[in-house]
């Protein structure tokens, strides 16, 4: 797919310094990237794939590894998205999002809901634990949210008649990301994730 020229730029770079270092295995990328939805807004969202001896290592020195692949101006691990694995970072030149994910092999294997597109590895080591064992993103069911919904619509409106109107502005967030997206996002043919966009052109 077209990758836009900040990402594409960045991502080079970071492949480039990634295969150099002989801890890691692999490289794999998700998200936008995968479903083909990348624009000149996202984010990159990169597996790495660690050898088991040197896992405990690299995850200790995952800033450091991470300031070596381009101009970081911030990192920070996912303890608040449950996942301490990750490390969230912001580059500058070019100014990107990047999400780096620290898998051990048989995480990799096991651990995803997508089929995610390698980018880079030793042998087919990344390749083989894809085709083996293949993932699905979780099925839409309707129901789940058929069931709850009137329940969450109470909830909004008792906030509304108290005057929470900060809790009412939240709620509708809420409802907007797991309700109306999945919804409209089923409904042309797209996987029910993320926040579907609104063109106003």
């Amino acid at each position: 797919m077209a990758v836009p020229e900040p990402q594409r730029e960045l991502l080079e770079k970071i492949l480039a310094k990634l295969k150099t270092d002989n801890r890691l295995l692999g490289v794999a990328i998700g998200g936008s990237y995968l479903s083909r939805e990348m624009d000149e807004y996202s984010d990159l969202d990169l597996i790495i794939v660690v050898d088991d001896v040197h896992y405990q290592q690299v995850l200790k020195e995952r800033q450091l590894l991470a300031s070596k692949l381009g101009k970081l101006l911030a990192a920070f691990t996912g303890e608040h998205v449950g996942e301490p694995r990750l490390l969230i970072c912001l580059y500058d030149s070019p100014l990107v999002h990047v999400d780096l994910k620290f898998l051990l092999l048989q995480d990799f294997q096991t651990d995803r809901t997508e089929n995610p597109i390698i980018l880079w590895e030793r042998g087919n080591l990344l390749t083989l634990a894809v085709s083996e064992n293949p993932r699905n993103y979780t099925p839409f069911d309707p129901q789940w949210i058929e069931d709850r919904f009137w329940v969450w619509v109470h909830y909004g409106a008792t906030k509304l008649g108290r005057g929470e109107l900060f809790e009412v502005i939240d709620f509708l967030s809420f409802l907007r990301g797991q309700v109306l997206a999945p919804l409209a996002k089923v409904q042309v043919g797209l996987l029910p994730r993320g926040v579907i966009s609104c063109p106003y052109n």
